[in-house]
């Protein structure tokens, strides 16, 4: 009888505890730095999101020019972390790369199965790469609470501002 009881208590207390999800929306104003000096080339460029374990949530974009996964490879953080244990999904996510300017993307609060994330602390994290040129990746870690937010990021040698804006 002690162990149904323990049961129970665990059942209730996992149902207790349970964080809920918010609905919302993740705005992500990414600027490509306007490169002069040199040659040009586009950059590729993973946006992604990481729970709090470092745990892969949601690929936003993947931009790159060729069809295999050999350059793939210089997007480091995201290829160890995601692109080469799931490569599978890949194509889904992937868009050609873009010259430098100002992007809008949107994460509509979803892990990559389609399900809605949990409240709970979060990374977005932006990683750019040019050939013949210099390696950026921005994190910034935020609390997905249901209170909006926006911030400004500073801009790196690949990346102009970036701002993130959370609308639930």
């Amino acid at each position: 009888m002690m162990k149904k009881t323990t049961m129970l208590g665990a059942l209730i207390g996992g149902v207790l505890l349970t964080t809920p999800a918010f609905a919302g929306k993740l705005a992500i104003d990414l600027n490509l730095a306007e490169i002069t000096e040199g040659q040009y080339l586009r950059p590729y460029t993973a946006v992604w999101v990481e729970d709090s374990r470092g745990k892969h949530v949601d690929t936003i974009a993947l931009w790159r020019w060729d069809e295999g996964e050999k350059w793939l490879k210089d997007i480091r953080r995201w290829w160890r972390k995601i692109g080469r244990e799931e490569a599978g999904f890949i194509d889904g996510v992937t868009g050609a790369t873009r010259p430098s300017g100002a992007y809008k993307l949107d994460w509509d609060m979803t892990d990559s199965a389609g399900s809605a994330v949990k409240s709970g602390k979060y990374t977005l994290l932006v990683e750019v790469v040019r050939e013949h040129g210099n390696r950026s990746l921005v994190r910034h870690k935020f609390n997905h609470d249901g209170n909006p937010f926006a911030v400004t990021l500073a801009p790196t040698d690949e990346t102009g501002e970036i701002t993130i804006t959370y609308q639930p």
